[in-house]
């Protein structure tokens, strides 16, 4: 069975690839905006906090190798946070 759903890349992109030193040959813009950014600390990426606000400018989590199988994995986090707002 095919897994090419997990995997896309967008080169035309101006900002291809968006995080520095990151490999555009195996670069996952599949979650272009990160679907755990909502979950602040607890969403298991390379963050920090710059003037209160949660910069994920150093984290290629999303990006890269099983990307897409993190993401799934906390993606029931976020629907049980997502109804804290």
């Amino acid at each position: 069975m095919s897994e090419n759903y997990k995997f896309t890349q967008n080169r035309e992109c101006e900002y291809f690839p968006c995080h520095k030193g990151a490999d555009p040959e195996t670069f996952n813009c599949l979650f272009c905006y990160c679907p755990l950014y909502m979950l602040k600390d607890e969403c298991g990426g390379n963050f920090s906090i710059n003037h209160g606000i949660k910069d994920c400018s150093g984290c290629t989590k999303p990006h890269v190798g099983e990307s897409y199988d993190f993401v799934m994995s906390k993606i029931k986090l976020v629907i049980e946070r997502g109804s804290d707002f």
